[in-house]
């Protein structure tokens, strides 16, 4: 038996159907949200949040924000000038 192809819509509309009625709603989302793609451009936020750190500064405050059960996200970054003009982020305290 050949079957007409569908469109593309009312099959994602069905398959959408059949996990909600399956597995519900949240773990619905959850599987979709592995195929939403991205927007941004993430190369430039990258150099912009992490610009002045050196590798080893980045990864201990990855494990800091784990050891203290913070989500990861960063607080904005304080910046002092130098004599040059250029930005150097300064030591965080009071943590």
């Amino acid at each position: 038996m050949i079957r007409e192809a569908r469109p593309l819509a009312e099959i994602t509309t069905e398959a959408i159907k059949v996990l909600y009625r399956e597995i519900g709603v949240v773990d619905t989302l959850r599987f979709i949200s592995q195929y939403t793609a991205g927007y941004g451009d993430y190369t430039a936020q990258r150099e912009q949040v992490f610009a002045g750190m050196t590798l080893d500064e980045i990864v201990s405050e990855i494990k800091e924000s784990r050891k203290h059960g913070r989500s990861g996200r960063r607080k904005k970054t304080r910046h002092k000038e130098t004599a040059s003009g250029k930005q150097v982020r300064k030591p965080r305290t009071g943590r």
